[in-house]
């Protein structure tokens, strides 16, 4: 299991986000209705807490705690940006 963080995803959340340098970014499971793939990923600004996972990327740490790497379950997660949105692409 890895987290990598692009560099046009570190300048969307420092531009786009209003994330600095120093803050920590969680990647959290969230419930986002029924159907096949009942989870998804959600971002937030959060102290960190029993990490799992982390990676820094201009001086923003994100992480991953104990309780959400199950979503993972051995995949890699890439964040990533676009026309300044944020992209999570597990693989």
């Amino acid at each position: 299991m890895k987290l990598t963080v692009t560099d046009a995803a570190v300048q969307c959340f420092l531009k786009e986000w209003s994330i600095e340098q120093g803050d920590h970014v969680r990647i959290f499971v969230r419930y986002s209705g029924g159907g096949e793939d009942a989870f998804a990923l959600g971002i937030m600004k959060d102290d960190p807490e029993q990490i799992a996972l982390e990676y820094v990327a201009g001086g923003i740490h994100f992480f991953i705690a104990d309780n959400d790497a199950w979503f993972l379950d051995g995949q890699n997660l890439l964040i990533d940006s676009e026309q300044n949105e944020i992209k999570l692409l597990r693989n």
